[in-house]
């Protein structure tokens, strides 16, 4: 069960934490683009930005539980 728990753990947040700075360095909305006029009370109207907030919180969110294994592998 522990061995099972810390590669499923790890290997999550590996994959995650790839994600999560491949997702932060090539997918954000380019500066140059359209976002600049769009008013900032609608920034998740935006397509590239909303696709990015979603994308980003669930490569944020598989790093948690992938720390949540780890950290259960450690307990049992």
């Amino acid at each position: 069960m522990k061995i099972i728990l810390l590669l499923i753990g790890s290997l999550l947040f590996i994959v995650s934490f790839a994600a999560h700075i491949y997702i932060k360095l090539k997918l954000r909305p380019k500066q140059d683009s359209d976002f600049d006029d769009i008013y900032w009370e609608f920034e998740e109207t935006h397509p590239g930005f909303a696709r990015y907030s979603r994308l980003s919180q669930m490569a944020f969110t598989g790093m948690i539980f992938g720390a949540i294994l780890l950290f259960l592998s450690l307990v049992f």
